[in-house]
């Protein structure tokens, strides 16, 4: 098992496909600026928007966060280039949408 694999492991929802390959760039980057991966999902067809929900240790996110974690998985992204296609990026904490599964 990877180290990537072993942080992945610690989630509350683990992904499958493209998620889980953006999940695994993803997450060791917020992990080093002080968050954590709550979740990720790649959604649409002829316009894709790919989600990520993230959230401090201690469970907070605010708007200045979100713009920080944007701004840090972007170039991750470009690098690894994992989705074919164009999408937007959009970075929001869990709030009410929280997965209630622990």
């Amino acid at each position: 098992m990877t180290a990537a694999a072993s942080e992945a492991d610690d989630r509350i929802v683990r992904e499958s496909g493209i998620d889980a390959r953006i999940a695994l760039i993803v997450q060791p980057v917020l992990k080093a600026i002080g968050f954590r991966l709550v979740r990720v999902q790649l959604t649409g067809q002829n316009g894709l928007t790919l989600q990520i929900m993230a959230e401090r240790e201690d469970g907070t996110m605010t708007v200045e966060d979100c713009e920080e974690v944007s701004r840090a998985v972007s170039p991750a992204l470009d690098v690894e280039d994992p989705i074919e296609k164009a999408y937007h990026l959009e970075v929001s904490s869990p709030g009410i949408d929280r997965p209630l599964v622990r």
